[in-house]
């Protein structure tokens, strides 16, 4: 079967009550959709992206080369069957690729609100996703699935929807962002605010798309360090050295740096300086136990079947955050869950790269 992939936008006018007190009206999401919905709608995933991802998780659109960021994993007999089941993907609020976000018009005076844009939530994005599927007559879901920030959508979706979804699978996440993850958030912050081609906020975004953005292509780095690990980086680079490059230039590379490079300004043509400072935000202020005594109190609401996984050498967000969730799971007496912690050298990044070593896990999980 093909995988039907389907891309829309929805435009909402009632307002959007945020968890800081402040309002969002009107806004759009964007959203696409693979597979078919069966009958009685019993086979919807929905899919929660990261920080950096989009709605475009799978299959390829026209004239273009790069696929979805999770194609390996989204698609006709792959771990989310698509021959099986409908699957969700929707761009959170607050991002730069469809949704209304930071460099969107403000209505009604049809400027960019840029730092007019209120602060938003991981919850305030669980919730807006949830309008979305009342809007489309989908009032329970079989499962929700994210790694990283899609990992914190899924696991506050069980937490705030407790009704919502059969099954939650959440990889690569943490139950609330520690120092560590903060302090790479900081480094790409600052190194945005710094840089004299942000003019405060106030850039013009068609120039970035040409120019890009130095300070934000060196936050960019910082973050992809934070993504691999010690071993991956070795197995990727070793000590190699650029060929063309002498030794002794000052200026000369290691294949490491190049590739910190590349992928630090390449970066800044395609995402929107003032949306990751929107995103990184809400991804530091995420804490599942907010609003409640503490995590156990939090926890006691799911009711859906969690399934938990880590991986072993993940730097941003370590394993043992993830066995916090299911050690307190286990404390309150829920039985409904499992934990894995899978060996991989490749850090943060392997729930994107290495799907080979838990594709199995996920779809016993779904149709289990």
């Amino acid at each position: 079967m093909s995988l039907n992939l389907q891309t829309y936008t929805e435009h909402f006018t009632n307002p959007l009550y945020l968890e800081s007190g402040r309002i969002l009206e009107p806004y759009d999401i964007t959203y696409e959709t693979y597979g078919a919905l069966n009958d009685d709608k019993s086979n919807v995933v929905v899919v929660c992206h990261a920080l950096t991802g989009s709605h475009h998780a799978a299959g390829l659109y026209e004239n273009e080369t790069k696929s979805g960021w999770w194609d390996g994993f989204i698609g006709s007999g792959k771990a989310i069957d698509t021959d099986k089941y409908f699957v969700i993907c929707s761009n959170v609020i607050g991002s730069c690729f469809g949704s209304t976000g930071p460099m969107s018009l403000q209505h009604p005076y049809q400027e960019p609100y840029r730092y007019k844009f209120p602060v938003v939530s991981i919850k305030d994005m669980v919730k807006a996703q949830r309008i979305l599927f009342d809007r489309l007559d989908i009032h329970r879901v079989h499962a929700i699935v994210g790694g990283s920030m899609g990992g914190m959508q899924a696991l506050q979706f069980a937490i705030h929807y407790p009704n919502f979804a059969n099954k939650i699978i959440a990889l690569a996440t943490t139950h609330a962002t520690q120092p560590w993850a903060i302090a790479f958030n900081k480094v790409a912050q600052e190194s945005i605010l710094n840089d004299p081609d942000f003019k405060q906020g106030y850039y013009d975004p068609d120039l970035l798309k040409e120019q890009g953005l130095s300070g934000m292509a060196v936050g960019r780095m910082a973050g992809h360090i934070s993504f691999l690990s010690h071993e991956s980086m070795r197995k990727k680079f070793g000590r190699d050295y650029k060929l063309t490059d002498g030794l002794y230039e000052l200026f000369g590379k290691f294949q490491v740096e190049s590739y910190l490079e590349y992928n630090g300004y390449n970066f800044t043509k395609w995402f929107d300086p003032l949306a990751y400072l929107y995103i990184t935000k809400a991804i530091n202020i995420y804490d599942l136990s907010r609003g409640f005594d503490s995590l156990a109190e939090a926890l006691k609401r799911v009711t859906s079947t969690l399934s938990l996984i880590s991986f072993r050498n993940d730097l941003l967000f370590r394993n043992f955050e993830m066995k916090e969730v299911a050690d307190e799971l286990k404390k309150i007496g829920n039985k409904n869950y499992t934990y894995i912690d899978v060996e991989s050298d490749y850090g943060h990044d392997a729930f994107l790269v290495e799907l080979n070593k838990f594709e199995k896990h996920v779809k016993d999980a779904l149709n289990g």
